[in-house]
């Protein structure tokens, strides 16, 4: 009895150490996941994001809203990559052999894909369904705009007849591209929006993996797609981390490649513009790359005081640092000013003292070698940014990046106490100003600028540039700073003032905790919350803010202290037409709206009337084959 009851208690405790076992990795497995890294129950499947694209047929999305063009015409706005077929940047102009995936419209090999990711068609049914019978139902959100509501809907129509349920929600633009809402957020499954042509390819902040927004991170960076590839990501932040520029020509063909053949953002079409206006005004200069606002101080109409500009929406805020709507940087341009123009794919000084950007050649910024030392912050040969401590170089996340460097010779060399890596230094001397209360503008305004743009609080959109500054300095002599960046960061446009100025000297007269103190004593983090920066913030533009009725128009007057002399018109009215460019255009033909710009008309009968108006000589516009993008992105997460 004494021999079993031992048996029986050894293996009593032997059940117990085992239940043990197993309570913990129950408990390890149990472990939440992060929000916004699950991989999404449907979309992360790559076989379903591509037979998606196979069941699109692109030439119908684009004469659903530009009948007018012919076929061949349409063929040619078809776009693979992320960067338009005629762009000197797409990777077979760059490289006829680049490995660019294609995805033709092949509603079969998209229903093989289908089937292989376990997505069935049921028998006599209309829309697939998996093993467990959940049907094959995707959320599909963009715009409200009349544009996009016609081909989506053309879209949802072809991807039906795939056996794909598209479920959409057309939502107002304020809210889809809204700085705590809809995008930021990637409060989507499928994502439907326009990415505006740059003078410069996209850079990482799009496509890097440490670029991802999520809660951990405050929702910083724009790869709303959560699209992590470490070849591309790599290769996006050396394109952007190099002077050399065939070494960027051959990085941005491996990012369309990996871009391609991952299909996270299925590309639609380049967009057809035109920006339509009173054909007696003088001054406006349509471009592709620019916005029309950009010079509003040259506009002029013989005869009258006022000129009155549409907008397809309302801006949900001018605080630009976290809103980065079209309609809020037109507006913004106007009060605030551009240092910076980008007419025709390259850049304009407006704003800096000397008549050229500060560069290596003028002596505006010098390029100096630097020892590493255990603690300095740098960047690798990969791009990526960590400290340099015990032999390791670690990023903020805590992780250990390539021991690798770049030396001035552009050679790979191993990270090691002691070698020497190239040290990049830019002066930004600006022309002296005053904002629109008469306050000149000072040095203590670029401390604040920085101060705000690079707190983790403040809601910025990305801290690329702020984690690879090593040091801001205000200038002794002269207006604006001097920026250092750490070592082994070469920004290919390096040339550009990477920060702005805020009215350090402006009294907060809101309500709350902050009343009647100086914009220089309020927490970043609060700078979203105040109607001196988002309703009438100050500026050093050719307008002031005199009236905002929401829902209605936003009325500027001319800045009498505008620093590049006295606006040409009195006065400019935005009138709000949301989601409605009929109205704007038909307002045009009335003559009781001056300018109706490219973002307010989009394409289909709006461009076609426009064009056909101008054609008989009714009005001034000219259709431009635009560098900006339709497409829609997949969100590879869920909360």
């Amino acid at each position: 009895m004494q021999t079993v009851e031992v048996k029986v208690t050894e293996v009593v405790e032997v059940v117990k150490e085992v239940q043990k076992e197993v309570e913990k990795i129950v408990e390890v497995t149990a472990t939440p996941v992060p929000e916004w890294t699950r991989p999404h129950p449907i979309l992360s499947d790559i076989r379903v994001r591509q037979a998606i694209a196979h069941c699109t047929n692109p030439i119908e999305l684009i004469g659903s809203v530009y009948g007018f063009l012919p076929e061949e015409q349409c063929a040619k706005q078809i776009m693979d990559t992320f960067i338009p077929k005629d762009s000197p940047w797409y990777a077979k102009n760059i490289d006829p052999n680049a490995n660019v995936v294609t995805y033709d419209f092949n509603p079969e090999k998209a229903a093989q894909l289908l089937d292989e990711a376990g997505w069935k068609l049921p028998e006599g049914g209309r829309i697939r369904a998996n093993d467990k019978g959940e049907p094959l139902a995707i959320r599909f959100t963009t715009t409200n705009a009349p544009f996009r509501q016609t081909w989506g809907a053309v879209w949802v129509s072809q991807l039906q007849k795939c056996g794909i349920q598209l479920l959409p929600s057309y939502i107002p633009g304020s809210i889809w591209f809204g700085g705590n809402s809809g995008l930021r957020r990637r409060d989507f499954d499928i994502g439907a929006f326009a990415w505006v042509g740059e003078t410069e390819p996209p850079g990482p902040t799009l496509y890097a993996c440490d670029q991802i927004p999520t809660p951990a991170n405050n929702w910083n960076g724009q790869n709303y797609m959560g699209w992590c590839n470490e070849r591309a990501s790599n290769a996006i932040k050396q394109a952007n981390n190099t002077l050399n520029l065939e070494e960027r020509r051959k990085n941005y063909v491996i990012v369309q490649e990996e871009f391609s053949k991952d299909m996270v953002s299925l590309p639609l079409f380049q967009r057809l513009e035109a920006t339509a206006y009173n054909k007696d005004l003088k001054g406006l200069r349509p471009d592709p790359t620019e916005y029309w606002s950009a010079n509003a101080q040259d506009f002029e109409l013989p005869g009258r005081d006022t000129i009155v500009a549409a907008l397809g929406q309302e801006p949900a805020s001018l605080f630009l640092l976290q809103e980065s709507a079209a309609v809020a940087v037109i507006v913004g341009q106007m009060i605030f000013g551009v240092d910076v123009t980008q007419y025709s794919y390259g850049f304009q000084n407006v704003g800096l003292e000397s008549e050229d950007f500060p560069r290596l050649e003028n002596g505006g910024a010098t390029l100096t070698e630097v020892e590493i030392k255990d603690g300095d912050v740098l960047v690798n040969a990969n791009g990526d940014v960590g400290t340099f401590k015990d032999g390791k170089l670690i990023d903020a996340e805590g992780n250990e990046l390539a021991l690798k460097v770049k030396n001035a010779a552009g050679e790979e060399v191993d990270l090691v106490a002691g070698v020497k890596v190239p040290q990049l230094a830019v002066t930004f001397k600006y022309k002296p100003r005053k904002w629109s209360d008469g306050e000149d503008l000072k040095n203590a305004d670029f401390e604040l600028g920085y101060k705000v743009a690079c707190d983790r609080e403040s809601g910025n959109t990305s801290y690329f540039v702020c984690d690879r500054t090593a040091k801001h300095e205000v200038l002794a002599d002269g207006l604006g700073y001097k920026v250092t960046y750490v070592p082994g960061y070469l920004n290919p446009t390096y040339y550009l003032p990477p920060y702005g100025y805020y009215p350090s000297h402006r009294v907060v007269e809101t309500e709350g905790e902050f009343k009647g103190k100086t914009l220089a004593e309020v927490p970043p983090k609060n700078f979203k919350d105040l109607p001196e920066l988002t309703d009438k913030p100050l500026g050093t533009g050719p307008f002031v803010v005199d009236t905002w009725e929401k829902g209605s128009k936003i009325v500027l007057k001319a800045n009498p202290n505008f620093y590049l002399g006295e606006p040409k018109t009195k006065e400019i009215v935005i009138q709000i037409f949301d989601a409605n460019p009929a109205g704007a255009v038909a307002a045009l033909l009335q003559g009781t709206v001056d300018i109706v710009g490219k973002e307010v008309i989009g394409a289909g009968q709006e461009l076609e009337t426009v064009i056909k108006e101008a054609q008989a000589g009714k009005i001034n516009a000219e259709p431009i084959a635009s560098p900006t993008w339709e497409h829609a992105d997949f969100n590879l997460n869920t909360r």
